[in-house]
């Protein structure tokens, strides 16, 4: 490729805040929740980049003839491979794209079609972009992106802190991941925290009935945590991770009582490695983002519960990784029931995305 801007490009990172911020000079977008992807398009030849540095153009065949026709010859644009539903966006359905088998990645893209939501505009031409000031470079995303075509959209743009807020609330159960915020002279900073992103947190009071060690084999890397649903089935929401060295010492000492016997009456005792690697919903299932990563768990007796921040809920589980904010020795696993999250009702988001008109619902 010959263009000013070539791959990999490390995407602009982001902090996060607990509220909106509402300094002068901010311009705040939508969080989508899918992936992130850089799209190179030199003349006849188009590449999507992660921000992993994994190509995604193989698995989505279909984006790169609707981006052919969207952009320019020469251009490179940051943004968002979602995928539309009735009720929303679809992390879950989007996941299963990531498929090794050519056949496969064809079929799936024409039963569940990928859209792309366009936000920043890295280089145009012989244009390097990137020392640009954010505003500048949104205006020319806006001349130069045709979001007429069904699936290619330019991400909602505002200098109103009224209306973020508004989209934080109103948006959040059809897959809309917080709001992000960006200086309006802020260049573009491969691999930078230097944007914000505000997201929903909550917290539930969840089994923990298992861990995974961390990968240099010196402590706690996550625990596995379940919640109860109306019929007494525990069932697998997630993890709580991200914890210093010494703390991931310290969980080894604090969970070691609970690893004795623990796999004799355990609920997820019959979860066969074959099973979890086909589906990929059990605490050992392989995920196409693990890199091959061992993600084999030990079991703990289901006695311990623990408070745990979250973001929010799809598909009976934690959407993103959760945070352990404390034990909770006052409580009992069979407290820990969907009951007590706080599920969101999905908002509208016909005035986004027209293809939801034509979405199938799901049900």
């Amino acid at each position: 490729m010959d263009l000013p801007v070539l791959p990999p490009v490390k995407p602009m990172l982001a902090k996060s805040a607990a509220t909106v911020p509402r300094e002068a000079g901010l311009r705040y977008e939508p969080k989508w929740d899918g992936f992130r992807c850089i799209v190179f398009r030199d003349g006849d030849r188009l590449e999507l980049g992660s921000r992993n540095d994994r190509p995604l153009t193989r698995y989505f065949p279909e984006l790169v003839e609707l981006l052919a026709d969207a952009l320019p010859d020469k251009a490179v644009v940051d943004g968002e491979i979602v995928l539309v539903t009735g009720t929303g966006l679809d992390f879950d359905t989007l996941q299963n794209r990531l498929h090794p088998a050519a056949s496969r990645v064809r079929k799936l893209a024409a039963e569940t079609p990928a859209s792309f939501v366009a936000f920043d505009l890295l280089a145009l031409g012989d244009r390097d972009l990137t020392g640009e000031p954010f505003a500048h470079r949104r205006e020319l995303l806006e001349t130069i992106l045709d979001d007429r075509l069904a699936r290619v959209h330019l991400t909602p743009l505002t200098d109103d802190p009224d209306v973020a807020q508004d989209w934080f609330t109103r948006f959040e159960g059809a897959g809309f991941d917080g709001v992000m915020v960006k200086a309006a002279d802020l260049p573009y900073l491969q691999d930078k925290r230097v944007m914000i992103k505000v997201k929903h947190e909550r917290t539930a009071d969840c089994v923990v009935s298992g861990f995974r060690w961390h990968k240099d084999g010196k402590g706690v890397g996550s625990l596995l945590l379940g919640l109860y649903d109306d019929e007494g089935t525990l069932h697998h929401v997630g993890v709580a991770a991200s914890f210093t060295a010494a703390r991931r010492s310290e969980l080894v000492d604090e969970l070691t009582p609970l690893r004795d016997g623990a796999l004799e009456q355990h609920p997820w005792r019959a979860w066969a490695a074959a099973q979890a690697e086909a589906t990929g919903r059990m605490p050992g299932g392989q995920s196409r983002w693990s890199g091959g990563k061992d993600l084999s768990w030990e079991p703990l007796r289901i006695e311990l519960v623990a408070e745990v921040r979250y973001e929010h809920v799809q598909a009976g589980r934690f959407r993103h990784g959760g945070r352990l904010v404390r034990f909770r020795p006052d409580r009992t696993p069979d407290s820990c029931t969907y009951a007590q999250l706080d599920e969101v009702a999905p908002a509208e988001l016909a005035n986004l995305f027209t293809e939801l008109a034509a979405a199938p619902d799901p049900d």
